[in-house]
């Protein structure tokens, strides 16, 4: 230091020297986060790859003409024989089931399920975590044994091989996850919302539809999805309940599969087709099904 200098300016110098150093230190964990970042996005990219490459194949195996059905080369014609095939069968007839029967029976759960959910939710008495916990035992025990009784039922009531027997079956089992999922979802809800919506002249049937049910949005849009996908994807049901009638669209596919050999051409388009559905429900409720199924997950 020159003679004459301050006590400022050797604080001032100190620090102008100092100053590099913890620049330095600063840009060596900017370029970790970086270099962790891009390590991560690599990460998600794999994963996401690996878990779409079965539809990717089914999707280009539905385009493959019967000679190249099983080729590896992707350097291929595409036809859409597969799918009108599709069309000119049974098949329609059960994909229309399958619409009918999983619509009808997921929006009957949430119309019966959501009010039964806020009243657990909201009310206070002695048996109400018993009423809740037997609730949920419904879904305990294999579907297989419920399956005879509901046939020997079915056959003398006449709803075998019916839609409607399938959307009371679906019902039975998707309304206690709609009433597990959305009590959830409406105890997360306070109560002074509804308290206040009260004060200026809400009933209980008002603050519920205005107030409660706005709010827990998400957790309805999530529930509506698993309800759906449930429904849907049931096979066993469909294939001990129905015959021809009210066949559904995953029993339908099982019809491709003869002793003559399996249509894996017809099999591959059906399968893509059964997809289809969920996968434009999920997308049209995606930012409410994000939230649905996020939330509890952090605390605020």
């Amino acid at each position: 230091m020159p003679p004459g200098t301050t006590e400022a300016d050797a604080a001032a110098y100190g620090a102008s020297a100092a100053a590099p150093g913890a620049a330095r230190a600063r840009a060596r964990p900017s370029r970790f986060h970086r270099h962790r970042a891009r390590i991560g996005d690599t990460a998600t990219v794999a994963l996401l790859l690996l878990v779409m490459f079965p539809f990717f194949w089914l999707i280009q195996m539905s385009l493959r003409p019967n000679d190249d059905i099983f080729g590896y080369s992707l350097a291929f014609t595409p036809t859409l024989e597969h799918y009108r095939a599709l069309w000119t069968g049974n098949f329609p007839g059960s994909f229309v089931n399958s619409v009918v029967v999983s619509v009808s029976s997921t929006a009957l759960a949430l119309l019966l399920g959501v009010p039964a959910a806020y009243a657990l939710s909201r009310a206070q008495f002695r048996s109400r975590r018993r009423i809740a916990l037997w609730i949920l035992a419904s879904r305990m025990a294999p579907p297989i044994a419920f399956t005879i009784p509901f046939f020997l039922a079915y056959r003398e009531v006449g709803l075998l091989d019916t839609q409607l027997g399938l959307v009371i079956v679906y019902l039975t089992f998707n309304l206690a996850l709609v009433i597990w999922m959305m009590r959830t979802f409406f105890e997360g809800v306070p109560r002074a919302l509804e308290e206040a919506a009260w004060i200026d002249g809400c009933g209980v049937w008002q603050a519920f539809l205005k107030v409660a049910l706005p709010l827990s949005a998400p957790g309805l849009a999530a529930t509506a999805v698993l309800c759906f996908i449930l429904s849907w994807n049931d096979f066993f049901f469909a294939l001990v309940l129905t015959r021809t009638n009210a066949s559904t669209a995953p029993v339908a596919i099982v019809g491709f599969i003869q002793y003559t050999g399996w249509e894996w051409g017809k099999i591959a388009a059906a399968g893509t087709l059964v997809m289809l559905p969920v996968v434009v429900f999920s997308i049209l409720v995606r930012n409410h099904l994000v939230h649905g199924l996020t939330a509890g997950g952090t605390k605020e």
